[in-house]
């Protein structure tokens, strides 16, 4: 069933187009990801399908009773309350129905005859819309959304008004994915979010049993909620099948078929042209007069139309000392006015040149502290970090502070590289800026803009040593994929902050991951992390469901316990079975013990063995009481 149809939409601020002729449909359950370039229109799309804002042009038809839940990147409050109140505004509509439900019940019972079928008809009518909402406790819900989006009890308890912008969109998006809504629109929901937040919101949203719009540039995302896939591209809206890597492979086929076309059709222009520029006079004149009519008449194949994208300049490091940056006995932390608060204790370690490493952690665990330190931009707690010999470094700051508001796109550039004007100009077009767009001052650009003149300040002073912190954010995809095939150039050291899991599994081939005051050094990529997270993390629901199995009544304890490491071998005949059950159960505990702190030191590799080690000793123990009690049945 259609539940949203629109035809022949279009958008216009003033003499602007945004989007004409844009034909659409959402089907119960669709699961739609919106991609587009900055400015193609996206958000623009979404507010129409919210209802929030009317078309320039064109019709739009929403099934009855639809009910719509939008999250734009920038939320409203509403509650004038906590956090917490605000996300419990996602069970009002249920109260609401449980009071209707009530009040029609008892107009049945008070109803005449002639009218009882109407007011039965009511309640059904009401009954349904109730119970398509998902039975649950609507307090415990609220504490799992917000657990999984990353807010805390403190957070939960603090004032709308005095939140901080990541904590009200994260309370906003809680509230509207517990409402329900027959489609949810969401705008850049990924913002915000730290790993945790985004692999809950990843399985929330897959499993979401209604239809969802989500805008996002977060490839990995995409990849996991979509469905189907919409673009955006030159004022036009195309549909394709499957997630985001689908819809890549599809686009490359269109644009492939689209281009052959249109070579197949100029050539035979070009023939058709010579041909008749040789003959229009002469004897064959009136056969060139007539190919010259059948030209005019043909109808023309257009070539693929690719949007401007970035086109970011190489690096070219230059030669640094072996070891770039050390640390020893380093605390990193902050000031506050009850005193220094620590974040993070960092193990003593050398960066060596050309390392790639990919720094991850929950939002607030001091991965921005860290890089300053590191920097000599914040003084370390205790400890201290050194930079290496000819290390000339480029720091990307995650809140683009460092950008004068004030200045032009061209001068806030000239201040970072002393650059003639006309190859200050030809390199910030290559970051999209030309024509007056170089005039505009910093503080009237958009989220994208600016992060595109501070890639451009950064990269011109051709750093040997880059810190980046969230590099991604603002960015649309073509802009992420062209810095990320710039940087898998770069030779020289790279230290990156980013949630941008796609981004991480690209580019870094080491993590330090900042966890429990702790940062972790993993030597390999993000997807051998993920999967040896994963691995530990089946390792634990196992350990915690054989505590919770009950055993058969042990048998007294005798003395001799397998060797650490020994697997067990189950030997049937002539042997003692209470002694062997006992070495194996005392193994058994031995193997939990050493599973809890490998576990707990995120050793990874040492959890696995130890998990293969304790289910292979758990078969060995299961089959040594079976043997125990056939012998005691002889």
């Amino acid at each position: 069933m259609a539940l949203f149809t629109a035809s022949d939409l279009g958008i216009q601020y003033g003499a602007d187009s945004i989007f004409s002729g844009v034909s659409l449909e959402i089907q119960e359950g669709a699961h739609i990801g919106l991609l587009g370039a900055n400015g193609a229109g996206k958000t623009s799309l979404l507010r129409v399908l919210a209802g929030e804002l009317e078309p320039s042009s064109g019709e739009v038809h929403r099934a009855k009773s639809t009910r719509i839940g939008y999250v734009p990147q920038i939320p409203v409050l509403t509650s004038g309350g906590a956090l917490y109140d605000e996300i419990m505004g996602a069970f009002d509509e249920v109260r609401l129905l449980e009071e209707e439900l009530a009040a029609s019940a008892h107009a049945i019972q008070e109803a005449a005859p002639s009218e009882r079928a109407r007011a039965e008809g009511r309640y059904a009518a009401l009954l349904e819309r109730y119970e398509a909402f998902i039975v649950q406790d609507p307090e415990n819900a609220v504490q799992r959304a917000a657990a999984g989006l990353g807010l805390n009890a403190q957070a939960l308890t603090t004032p709308a008004s005095a939140a901080s912008g990541g904590e009200r969109t994260r309370a906003a998006l809680a509230r509207a994915l517990l409402a329900q809504p027959d489609i949810l629109l969401l705008d850049e929901p990924t913002n915000h979010l730290d790993l945790q937040g985004l692999a809950w919101l990843d399985g929330f949203l897959a499993a979401y049993p209604h239809a969802l719009v989500v805008v996002s540039h977060d490839r990995y995302f995409l990849d996991k909620v979509a469905a189907q896939t919409w673009e955006m591209e030159n004022g036009r809206l195309r549909a394709y099948p499957g997630n985001y890597s689908r819809y890549r492979v599809l686009k490359a086929e269109q644009t492939l078929r689209q281009q052959r076309s249109y070579d197949k059709q100029q050539a035979h222009i070009a023939k058709e042209e010579d041909f008749i520029r040789r003959y229009r006079a002469g004897q064959r004149a009136r056969e060139a007069r007539g190919r010259a009519t059948r030209l005019a008449r043909l109808e023309r194949v257009a070539g693929p139309q690719r949007e401007s994208t970035v086109a970011m300049p190489t690096i070219a490091a230059s030669h640094t000392a072996q070891v770039v940056f050390a640390t020893r006995d380093l605390h990193v932390g902050v000031a506050t006015d009850e005193g220094p608060r620590p974040l993070l204790t960092v193990p003593d370690m050398k960066v060596e040149r050309g390392a790639r490493i990919g720094i991850i952690g929950e939002n607030g665990a001091g991965k921005t502290t860290l890089l300053r330190t590191l920097l000599g931009l914040q003084a370390p707690l205790v400890g201290r970090a050194t930079v290496g010999n000819g290390v000339n470094v480029g720091y990307y700051r995650q809140g683009l502070e460092d950008l004068p508001a004030n200045a032009t796109v061209l001068d806030a550039f000239l201040q970072a590289a002393e650059t003639p004007m006309g190859e200050a100009r030809s390199y910030l077009a290559r970051f999209l800026f030309r024509g007056d767009d170089v005039d505009r001052r910093v503080g009237q650009c958009s989220g994208g803009e600016r992060a595109r003149l501070a890639l451009a300040r950064l990269l011109v002073t051709q750093p040997n040593a880059l810190l980046m912190d969230e590099p991604t954010n603002h960015l649309d995809i073509p802009s992420r994929e062209a810095l990320e095939e710039v940087l898998q150039a770069y030779d020289g050291t790279l230290l990156c902050v980013s949630h941008d899991r796609r981004f991480v599994s690209l580019l870094a081939d080491q993590l330090w991951v900042a966890r429990n005051g702790q940062v972790e050094v993993f030597s390999g990529t993000f997807d051998e992390w993920q999967a040896a997270e994963e691995e530990a993390e089946k390792q634990r629901e196992a350990m915690s469901k054989a505590a919770r199995t009950p055993r058969p009544p042990r048998l007294a304890r005798l003395p001799g316990p397998l060797a650490a490491g020994t697997r067990p071998v189950l030997k049937t005949a002539n042997v003692d079975h209470e002694k062997l059950i006992s070495e194996l159960e005392a193994r058994l505990r031995t193997l939990e013990q050493q599973l809890q702190s490998a576990a707990e030191r995120n050793a990874f590799a040492e959890v696995a063995s130890l998990g293969r080690e304790h289910a292979d000793t758990q078969v060995a123990l299961d089959q040594a009481w079976e043997a125990w009690r056939a012998s005691a049945g002889e």
